[in-house]
């Protein structure tokens, strides 16, 4: 087990811990929260980083570290669809574009073809991460201004899931052609 992909499953094992302290209920404990959430967010950043650097690309990895970043992000919108803070309707389709996409992976994996992610899935991935730490720090936030940052931020992650999830079927489109 190299370094990058022990970083991998410390973000996996961050996640109860993020969601004990979100769920908690109190200004102090969203902030913990929040603190867990950037901590797991820096390590997909080295994760990866330290994975092409040292040339420590391994299967597990390729297969962990998406994951965990699907894991992390769900999680925290599931929560915050609980807390009454985001709708239910946004976080079913951010979840419907997940298991699309990684449907298609996995078909496109039993072919042989390994797809990359593009860039829209990137920007879509850091505009939720963005999205959940503004959310976590809301208290603080408001103190300083009403303006709903966290929410219109929210709302373009969510329109890059879906604009991410048909730019990554039509690119990839040749996947679910039949072989002549």
């Amino acid at each position: 087990m190299n370094l990058a992909n022990k970083l991998t499953l410390s973000r996996i094992f961050m996640i109860p811990l993020f969601v004990f302290f979100l769920l908690s209920g109190s200004d102090v404990t969203t902030l913990i929260a929040g603190g867990i959430f950037i901590l797991a967010s820096i390590t997909d950043f080295f994760d990866g980083y330290i994975a092409r650097s040292r040339n420590l690309v391994t299967k597990f990895g390729k297969f962990m570290d998406p994951l965990a970043d699907k894991l992390l992000v769900l999680s925290a919108f599931i929560c915050l669809v609980e807390l009454q803070i985001i709708p239910g309707w946004a976080v079913i389709i951010i979840i419907s574009r997940e298991l699309i996409v990684s449907i298609f992976r996995a078909i496109a994996a039993s072919d042989g073809i390994v797809i990359a992610a593009g860039s829209l899935g990137k920007y879509k991935t850091a505009t939720q991460m963005v999205a959940v730490i503004i959310f976590c720090f809301n208290p603080l936030i408001t103190r300083v201004t009403s303006f709903p940052i966290a929410m219109i931020l929210f709302y373009i992650c969510t329109i890059l899931t879906l604009l991410s999830g048909f730019d990554y079927i039509y690119r990839n489109r040749a996947v679910l052609s039949e072989p002549k």
